[in-house]
């Protein structure tokens, strides 16, 4: 058991109102340069919708991620050879119309155009040309055309569906949408690592994080296409390819990312996932239905001493073992078993993970007020839904369908509870049923209401120290410490001594 430290992330889907806030945050402090006009390493997708960049989600289109040969996994995109002859003309990369091409307005119009009868407006300009261009796609742009028969239409999990499904999707009364985050998943097996020739992309040996040396990336672009999310981005300014950081400066200083900490509907969490670097492969290998929980099986208990002391053996820091113990990221995805990876049939084996949407509340009108004698029309459960269980099932659990029964089952189950003890209108027969079925325990559904909806900043963000003290450790002499072989701290304060002493114990 090799044991290696990640850091990972929650999104909550049901609380994400759409305002794009973190994506604000994210292109004010990385991405507002030349080159990189049209980057947005934190993007929000109405789904059902197409994404950015379009059709993101169909890999026989963009061939990324990875798939079974056999019994070997290999990069769908191409093998060695393959790579040999695309090295100069990469045939699975999208365009520019695919995102879309960066535009602003040439606001000096408004000023110079000479009067007439007619209001003078700014006209969009592209931002690569400097040209004059008419708009017809955008970031975000299905926003406004959410359950649209133009994009909402072409989601690629809706395949999955029958023609009678998708027609009554669309019907007026039926037609919904929710807004699916996305930044760069920091893959345990990610893609776009090995799909890179120059080895430009690598993996943080103390966090997980995936970054690209600007110093080693030639611009081939095979991290586009070898990762299936689409989250590396080429900027025609420099030559180089460039993803999320997440933030990693502020990490190292103690905070979490700027689209994290900016996040107004607060669905964000961060923490630390220990797991089993052994297993990566054969975890990978799973069967489609089998991912999410093969996922799982490699993510360690924090609070196991034979997983602790692995950890320390692997030099891994207390401190980190001890922000893993609270972490809400391993309350989510492994204790609770609510949180889900985005299309884990990829095989990247993301460290992303998402609390599906409950859907809007389908409950009848009665007497002015929502009938809930028969709970299970209160809220939707996935089989009452206006977006069909196999949708979710294709989006977050591999098209297995009990995940994400599972998971609903457990909000639901959170949320009858809560209600019942804040209106009193349900029997306390009902939610003692609601609990049975879910396999929660009142104080498991407690803290699963806490965690979700009224969480401190502390309890939503628990970033480890990176460490930092460290090299500034020496091995003192016996003669200074009165103990053989410890640490002594050159610095300043005495939680820095003491946790050199543990550690050189």
């Amino acid at each position: 058991m090799e044991v290696r430290a990640n850091l990972s992330m929650v999104f909550h889907l049901d609380k994400c109102i759409g305002c794009h806030t973190c994506s604000v945050a994210c292109k004010n402090i990385w991405t507002d340069r030349k080159g990189a006009e049209y980057m947005w390493w934190n993007n929000v997708e109405t789904k059902p919708g197409t994404g950015y960049p379009f059709l993101w989600e169909d890999q026989q289109k963009y061939r990324g991620g990875w798939e079974l040969r056999g019994s070997s996994l290999s990069l769908r995109l191409q093998g060695r050879l393959g790579g040999l002859f695309n090295i100069f003309f990469n045939p699975y990369l999208p365009h520019m119309d695919d995102y879309y091409e960066p535009f602003t307005y040439r606001y000096e119009d408004l000023f110079d155009t000479p009067e007439g009868d007619v209001q003078p407006v700014a006209r969009p300009i592209s931002m690569v040309t400097g040209q004059p261009m008419n708009i017809d796609y955008g970031p975000a742009w299905e926003d406004d055309f959410g359950g649209s028969p133009i994009y909402a239409a072409n989601d690629y999990n809706l395949r999955q569906l029958s023609e009678s499904e998708k027609r009554e999707l669309f019907e007026f009364e039926r037609v919904t949408f929710f807004y699916l985050p996305r930044i760069c998943n920091h893959c345990l097996n990610p893609g776009c690592v090995a799909a890179c020739p120059a080895g430009a992309i690598y993996k943080r040996g103390e966090d997980g994080i995936v970054l690209i040396s600007q110093d080693k990336c030639r611009g081939w672009r095979f991290c586009i296409s070898g990762c299936p999310y689409k989250k590396p981005y080429y900027n025609w300014a420099t030559g180089k390819s460039e993803k999320c950081i997440l933030c990693y400066p502020r990490i190292e200083s103690g905070q979490p990312p700027a689209c994290f900490h900016s996040c107004v509907g607060r669905i964000r969490y961060l923490g630390v996932l220990l797991y089993d670097a052994d297993r990566i492969e054969d975890a990978a290998k799973a069967a489609e239905r089998d991912l999410v929980e093969a996922q799982r099986s490699i993510i360690l208990d924090p609070h196991d001493p034979s997983v602790q002391k692995a950890a320390l053996a692997n030099g891994i820091p207390e401190d980190w073992i001890w922000a893993a113990q609270r972490s809400p990221v391993y309350r989510f995805f492994k204790k609770w078993r609510v949180a889900l990876p985005l299309h884990p049939e990829f095989r990247t084996l993301p460290m992303l993970f998402y609390v599906p949407p409950l859907l809007p509340v389908v409950g009848r009108i009665s007497g002015g007020r929502f009938d809930v004698t028969a709970m299970e029309d209160f809220f939707a459960n996935g089989e009452n839904g206006r977006l069909p269980l196999r949708y979710f099932a294709r989006l977050l659990a591999g098209m297995n369908e009990d995940l994400v029964r599972e998971a609903w089952r457990k909000l639901m189950a959170v949320r009858v509870y809560q209600r019942a003890k804040d209106v009193g209108d349900i029997p306390e027969s009902k939610v003692r049923q609601f609990l049975s079925n879910a396999g929660l325990s009142a104080d498991d559904a407690e803290e699963m209401f806490y965690l979700i909806s009224l969480a401190r900043y502390q309890d939503r963000f628990v970033v480890p120290p990176h460490s930092r003290e460290w090299p500034i450790y020496e091995i003192a002499p016996a003669s200074v410490t009165g103990q053989p072989d410890t640490w002594e701290y050159k610095g300043s304060t005495g939680i820095g001594f003491r946790r050199a002493a543990q550690r050189g114990a």
